[in-house]
């Protein structure tokens, strides 16, 4: 476990012959961030034409510069936490897979980055909200005004479901789908992989802030939390450790096991996409098995209780509803028409005949891949 990382002093100057220049505010990283941010612009506008997304990537753009100008007086020491470094991480990695596929598919690898900050931010957001909505009880309690605002958006000591996020997440990218005229099960296969490989890295961060533990574990790969974990003080507000403890009671590394199977899921739909047989099929083998795993590895976490006077906790839950959802969603695919489309390919130079999805009525000409 190790919540913080490091430790940014944005007040920082660097020295120079004739004296000194701030890092942050007016000063060295402003121009940086502005002189990079510009070309991405400007390239991305003569990629893309009248396609390029520009309202919003200049938005990120003026955000993220209003940022560094006024982080220093609001923080002159910034700590990096490890589960905010793993969520990004995760979004960099994951969106580099995506503009890899993309590309390979004949699509400007600029559209993965773009659909990942209209995924990313709502995401997040979907995500908090859940974990508010269920603990309200705990959330709110004792809190009000500057303080009840700020725990809100206090990230970094985590409290973020997954599966809001996935709920919020999806409103963002069918909005990014429609804006863009791109069909939503091209591109769904696309960044599918990705989404699991910020599973991976975001579990990462889980284990780093202590939050999102297992059961009690006589296993030789049991791991123990500290004073400062979340485990070590439910225990002890329990009554379950012996006075003068230093560390928890085993427990299951839940969330390593929930990391393992993003990076499984990764993997797996990765290597599956070549062999889709309709646009879709990525997003349904990744839709079928989630469900299925997070409701199994539900049963070794400790740290969420049974709901709706049962034992299942709330995301087992919602995995029986989102693979219910699932099994609708295969039958609606699996009436969707095949096609026979003869396509090169690495290791049959000469072409070879293939069944891919129809493609009618799923977006632009431009935005199909090549042959489609």
């Amino acid at each position: 476990m190790r919540p913080t990382l490091f430790t940014i002093p944005l007040d920082f100057q660097i020295p120079l012959p004739g004296g000194t220049i701030p890092l942050f505010g007016f000063g060295v990283l402003l121009v940086v961030w502005l002189a990079l941010g510009g070309w991405f612009l400007v390239r991305s506008i003569r990629r893309q034409g009248k396609d390029a997304d520009v309202v919003s990537q200049l938005m990120i753009l003026l955000a993220v510069a209003a940022a560094i100008v006024v982080a220093p007086k609001w923080f002159p020491r910034v700590p990096v936490y490890g589960y905010g470094a793993m969520l990004l991480a995760g979004f960099l990695v994951g969106g580099w897979f995506a503009a890899v596929r993309a590309k390979r598919e004949g699509h400007d690898p600029e559209l993965a980055w773009d659909v990942a900050m209209w995924v990313f931010i709502p995401g997040i957001a979907g995500a908090r909200a859940f974990y508010i909505i269920q603990h309200a009880d705990q959330f709110f309690a004792g809190k009000q005004g500057l303080q009840l605002i700020t725990s809100i958006f206090n990230l970094p000591e985590g409290g973020l479901v997954l599966y809001g996020g996935v709920i919020s997440g999806i409103f963002g990218y069918l909005a990014f789908c429609y804006r863009r005229k791109i069909s939503p099960l091209v591109l769904a296969d696309i960044i599918t992989p990705s989404v699991f490989i910020g599973l991976m890295f975001g579990r990462l961060g889980c284990f780093m802030n202590g939050c999102c533990y297992g059961d009690f574990c006589t296993l030789p790969w049991a791991v123990t939390f500290p004073p400062e974990g979340a485990p070590f003080k439910v225990q002890e507000m329990a009554g379950m450790l012996p006075p003068g403890s230093t560390r928890s009671l085993p427990l299951h590394p839940a969330q390593l096991y929930s990391s393992l199977n993003g990076l499984v899921l990764a993997v797996l739909t990765w290597n599956y996409y070549p062999y889709r047989r309709r646009d879709g099929e990525v997003l349904l083998l990744g839709w079928l098995i989630y469900p299925i795993t997070r409701f199994v590895l539900e049963i070794i976490r400790g740290d969420e209780p049974g709901q709706f006077g049962t034992v299942l906790t709330i995301s087992q839950w919602v995995s029986l509803v989102l693979f219910s959802v699932a099994l609708v969603y295969w039958y609606y695919l699996s009436r969707r028409p095949l096609r026979l489309e003869v396509r090169s390919h690495p290791g049959n130079p000469g072409g070879g005949m293939r069944l891919t999805a129809s493609t009618a009525g799923a977006g632009t000409a431009s935005e199909s891949s090549p042959g489609r």
